[in-house]
């Protein structure tokens, strides 16, 4: 990735999203003299990033000379209804508004918004902040191509982004790749547990289940293979792998359970999306 503006950046919320973000950007070629920070508290580690980068952290939204071409809103969804009416006199012609805020629709940020802003909504996951996230986005109808790639750009500095065409979408996206990773943790949890329960040491137990889950997704990353077919690759017939599948793949087993799980999670995140 290789972020080239001729406008500032605006980046509101420097925690750990906003960082990773930050990180990402200048990573990218990003020159820091474009970038304009607003947090009145920034975390000590992103308050020496700053610092390193010679880029001043506003308490609040500064004069600019320039519009920005981007206002990246990283807090809380919570502070939304606060920050937001702060920043939208910012808003200039070719602005692009970017929220990484989660359950904040489209409708509930435009509102603060001059009518006809452009803005684009995402939900990135918490892989990001190592650069390894995932990040499903939807732009409005006044967000123009150019203004799409330069978020889908913005956005890639945390890792993969895919655009959707339907913001129903976001919520099944949340539910999958949002809530994911800790699906995943505690699959680590339930396999130390079953190494416990078979004799291991906890210790043991432990670090199997981490290096097997780490080292499957790093697997799994950098093969061009499904993970339907890494699975049966490491399937022998009649073996010990085949005799743990044929439970987990049991009409009771995996699937269903991880099915209901993320349509539980899909419809609490429409219930709080607002």
């Amino acid at each position: 990735m290789t972020l080239s503006l001729d406008r500032p950046l605006v980046l509101v919320g420097a925690g750990n999203m906003g960082g990773a973000l930050l990180k990402g950007w200048i990573a990218g070629g990003l020159s820091p003299s474009l970038v304009v920070a607003i947090d009145p508290a920034p975390p000590e580690p992103m308050r020496a990033m700053l610092a390193a980068q010679a880029i001043a952290c506003n308490s609040r939204p500064p004069a600019l000379a320039t519009p920005p071409a981007a206002i990246v809103l990283a807090v809380k969804p919570q502070l939304m209804e606060a920050v937001a009416p702060s920043v939208a006199p910012m808003v200039g012609p070719g602005t692009v508004v970017l929220s990484v805020a989660a359950g904040r629709t489209i409708a509930s940020l435009a509102r603060h918004f001059a009518p006809g802003t452009a803005i684009v909504r995402s939900i990135p996951n918490t892989p990001a902040a190592i650069g390894r996230g995932i990040t499903v986005a939807i732009a409005n109808a006044a967000t123009t191509p150019a203004q799409r790639l330069l978020c889908d750009e913005l956005l890639s500095a945390v890792g993969e982004v895919a655009f959707v065409e339907e913001e129903r979408l976001i919520d099944a996206a949340t539910a999958v790749s949002g809530s994911g990773p800790a699906y995943v943790f505690l699959l680590a949890e339930c396999l130390a547990q079953a190494g416990r329960e078979v004799g291991l040491s906890p210790e043991l137990a432990a670090r199997l289940a981490r290096a097997t889950v780490s080292g499957a997704g790093e697997l799994m990353r950098q093969s061009d293979l499904t993970p339907a077919v890494l699975r049966q690759n490491v399937t022998s017939p009649k073996g010990t792998t085949a005799a743990a599948l044929e439970v987990l793949m049991a009409p009771e087993g995996l699937q269903p359970l991880l099915s209901r799980a993320v349509a539980a999670a899909d419809a609490r995140a429409t219930a709080l999306a607002v």
